[in-house]
């Protein structure tokens, strides 16, 4: 992506467009399973952010958060969610579940995400709207 566009400016939020979402419709598709609980947990199937990428964001770039079109920054069967204790442990926000991720250009849209407060939570559902600028 970087060779095309250039490298990643600081301040940036990446987001990750997997083509997950086009399963949202179908719980079993997008989750791998219909099992819920803890029963489901070795079931799910969905891909998320390798660590050593997370990793390298962390390391290389200077961005303020990462979104994905998945269930989860991690992949599906992650037992020890590494890559949100990589983003997260540098303060950095994830956005999961992000739809329509089709629709933005590659470059030039502003996002904004509004989380909902919970207090003493550790994350929340989120509104995220981008705005693309007329031409872009």
């Amino acid at each position: 992506w970087e060779a095309e566009h250039g490298e990643l400016p600081d301040g940036s939020i990446l987001l990750l467009r997997t083509g997950w979402s086009s399963r949202w419709s179908d719980r079993t598709a997008y989750l791998g399973t219909d099992l819920t609980g803890p029963n489901a947990v070795p079931e799910l199937h969905f891909p998320g952010l390798d660590p050593e990428a997370a990793q390298w964001l962390v390391d290389n770039r200077g961005v303020v958060a990462v979104g994905i079109d998945t269930p989860s920054i991690d992949y599906g069967q992650s037992d020890d969610f590494r890559s949100h204790v990589i983003l997260y442990s540098e303060n950095l926000a994830g956005f999961e579940n992000v739809a329509n991720l089709d629709l933005l250009p590659e470059t030039g849209s502003f996002v904004v995400a509004l989380p909902m407060k919970i207090e003493g939570g550790s994350g929340g559902p989120l509104r995220i709207v981008a705005f693309v600028p007329a031409g872009t």
